[in-house]
């Protein structure tokens, strides 16, 4: 007899997205007359920088010639992509991050999903809340957390992210084996000191714990004084595996390129205590279920290191950064306190209310649409997620919207 996998049973009945897919098409439904506009997702809409898109061309073209024809490339990445990754982004800036430490993929989130098949079924996981949807539920398929009581999962260590920590969790009371961190957080906005990152890393040594490490969004990252990777802090090598996307960076989610950096010192440890690399681990595991991403895609993300794909993916991002700066101009007008949007795309308002009815009132007098807090975890109930992800007419109009309908 077949048999299913129980765990799916402790999901709930419908993922954050798709409820919100769900409203917003009701709504248009019986609304068919009203433009909406969507501030809801981080889906980006601006199009792939010029050097990507010359990329991408001159890579289909070496497809068409029996010379210079790509079939199979390795599951791990192009030398050159990955070359270009370790040295612009972990060398420049004092990280000691080797180019077969990089193992490039389709997304950060099949990434994050995917990893945890490394470790044991029984670990005691801290996860922040409010948290990016992926990384819990991944852990209840797998079997890693009980029932759902009152908005959270039995089993996981939850680490509040409130206004009163600055949206960056304080330390586990109690030992945990693994931790999901990442900044600039999705959703709130907030990002990580060197100094907050260091006491992380110090606590995973001391507790021979792993930190998952998601920095999608670093590339909006405009403090210096701000670390775009955990690995710009000693000894995070050890203790670490980071998550980066060029879907953000570069415009990406349409053609798909990330990449994981696993490194060779990193270490976990078998039943019997012995230490046992994360490395080969992770190779295997990349190359028996992954066979790579595309050539003309590979080349394009590799444009992106280039001098004018430099300026042009800070340019995409200055962009995105100036809807974020419109946003939180209006809303502190409105009289909402926030955090997020100036080293970050996601913007984090306080609504002083149940999120979903805050997101029903948005969607019904302004038909915007943005992301309900609770949707990310408890801690979320009280506030929206606002995304600058769009084009500047439609983020301008959406908040002429605001300010005809909308008072703190």
């Amino acid at each position: 007899m077949i048999r299913v996998n129980e765990n799916y049973a402790k999901l709930q009945s419908s993922y954050l997205f798709s409820e919100i897919s769900k409203r917003v098409q009701a709504y248009q439904s019986a609304n068919p007359d009203k433009r909406m506009i969507r501030l809801g997702i981080g889906d980006v809409t601006e199009p792939l920088p010029p050097a990507c898109i010359e990329a991408l061309h001159k890579a289909v073209d070496d497809m068409a010639a029996r010379s210079s024809f790509r079939g199979y490339g390795p599951e791990q990445g192009y030398d050159f992509l990955r070359s270009a990754i370790a040295l612009n982004d972990y060398k420049a800036r004092g990280a000691e991050i080797d180019a077969d430490e990089i193992f490039v993929s389709d997304g950060s989130k099949c990434d994050t999903a995917n990893i945890q098949e490394l470790f044991a079924d029984k670990l005691t996981i801290a996860i922040p809340d409010p948290v990016y949807p992926v990384y819990v539920d991944t852990n209840v398929m797998a079997g890693r957390a009980g029932r759902h009581v009152q908005g959270r999962y039995k089993g996981l260590v939850y680490l509040d992210s409130t206004e009163a920590n600055g949206f960056v969790p304080d330390l586990p009371e109690s030992p945990v084996d693994l931790i999901y961190l990442c900044f600039p957080n999705n959703p709130t906005g907030a990002t990580a000191t060197r100094a907050q990152l260091a006491a992380w890393v110090a606590y995973a040594k001391a507790n021979r714990a792993l930190i998952l490490f998601d920095a999608a969004y670093e590339a909006f990252i405009r403090d210096p004084a701000l670390p775009r990777s955990i690995y710009e802090i000693e000894g995070a090598r050890d203790v670490a595996i980071e998550f980066r996307s060029f879907s953000k960076t570069a415009g990406f989610t349409g053609t798909r390129c990330a990449f994981t950096v696993v490194p060779k010192s990193l270490m976990a440890w078998n039943k019997k205590g012995e230490a046992v690399p994360l490395h080969p681990m992770w190779n295997r595991r990349h190359t028996t279920k992954f066979n790579g991403v595309s050539y003309p895609v590979q080349r394009a993300a590799e444009a992106v290191y280039s001098a004018a794909g430099k300026q042009q993916v800070k340019a995409l991002s200055d962009f995105y950064l100036g809807n974020a700066a419109l946003i939180r101009t209006t809303l502190a007008d409105l009289g909402y306190s926030m955090t997020g949007g100036e080293n970050s795309p996601y913007i984090w308002v306080n609504v002083s209310k149940d999120s979903w009815v805050f997101f029903d009132r948005l969607l019904k007098l302004a038909q915007v649409v943005t992301t309900p807090g609770a949707g990310f975890g408890r801690c979320g109930r009280g506030f929206i997620r606002i995304s600058a992800f769009n084009s500047r007419e439609n983020v301008e109009e959406a908040m002429l919207r605001l300010r005809k309908t909308m008072r703190a």
